[in-house]
């Protein structure tokens, strides 16, 4: 099995996407992203879109060369094509063509909000194609969990996906956040040797307890201790505490637990986190994005900050 992570937040961007090969599959795990529209009141560097467009691009470019299967854990804007996207996430009519053939794994309407509703109508329209509940299927390699909980979210709920070929079980664990005891005893009992799971969003104040941060790190160890390797990222990398979780974790349990940059053999590369460093470091026009949307302005010049090179995280297929 061939698993590549192409968007998360250690390299770059807000995103779980994840390709995987097997001997008759190519698989893909929630073709979506985002860089987050505001934070700390910034929009995204010039540097940090350059990366998502590497991201967006490679994605595309897999849905085009054909894909088998391609799932969609929930409908947030970071995890899926977007029927009204804007210029730093994949639109939904651009890649509408070549989602004629795959077979769809997905979400089902039950547990989300209205306007996921909305949305999972709007990309059924727009790829022309009805989504089948998935919740629970089993077919060959692959397997999906019963709807399990978003964080602490009681609407939003989320679908596990297991993939299995020889030796290797991978399970993709979109926003369960370690904070679903239901998820967590689902993966155990899945017997995975590699888990990818988005850790909490320690980044919002009222993830900052010491409740939330506990029950996480237990999840977590319970995690470690039953995988050869868990990848914990997405929501928990957008704060630079998010790696200090995963090393801690990694040291006082002696299991291999790393970031999606880090699976990838990447320095992580936080650069939501790092947006205010970014913008003194490298000061942007206050007109770049308005020019950007337009097409009469490019990332050209910022496709270097501090160590980081865009060449050193384009992972093209």
């Amino acid at each position: 099995m061939k698993i590549k992570i192409l968007g998360a937040e250690s390299l770059g961007v807000r995103s779980l996407c994840v390709y995987i090969e097997t001997g008759d599959r190519k698989i893909l795990i929630d073709p979506g992203i985002a860089l987050g529209y505001r934070r700390y009141g910034l929009l995204p560097h010039p540097f940090q879109v350059a990366i998502g467009f590497n991201i967006r691009k490679n994605i595309i470019s897999i849905i085009k060369s054909g894909v088998t299967d391609v799932v969609f854990s929930h409908y947030h804007g970071d995890h899926v094509p977007l029927p009204d996207a804007n210029p730093f996430q994949l639109d939904a009519y651009q890649i509408s063509p070549y989602f004629k053939k795959p077979k769809l794994w997905c979400k089902s309407s039950e547990n989300i909000s209205n306007n996921m509703l909305i949305r999972r109508n709007d990309l059924m329209r727009i790829l022309q194609r009805d989504f089948p509940n998935s919740e629970g299927k089993i077919e060959g390699i692959l397997r999906f969990s019963p709807s399990v909980r978003h964080g602490r979210m009681k609407k939003n709920h989320v679908m596990m996906t297991r993939v299995e070929e020889g030796d290797t079980i991978f399970v993709h664990a979109s926003d369960i956040q370690l904070l679903d005891e239901k998820a967590i005893s689902l993966i155990l009992k899945w017997e995975p040797t590699i888990v990818l799971a988005s850790g909490p969003p320690f980044y919002l104040k009222q993830y900052q307890t010491k409740e939330i941060y506990e029950n996480a790190w237990k999840n977590a160890v319970m995690l470690a201790k039953n995988t050869s390797t868990l990848i914990l990222d997405h929501h928990l990398c957008r704060n630079i505490v998010g790696l200090e979780f995963i090393s801690d974790l990694s040291r006082k349990t002696d299991k291999k637990i790393i970031c999606a940059a880090q699976f990838m053999e990447k320095e992580p590369i936080l650069l939501e986190a790092y947006r205010r460093e970014l913008y003194r470091e490298l000061p942007v026009d206050p007109k770049w994005h308005e020019q950007y949307a337009k097409y009469k302005s490019t990332t050209i010049k910022y496709h270097n900050w501090r160590k980081f090179s865009l060449d050193n995280y384009d992972f093209t297929i």
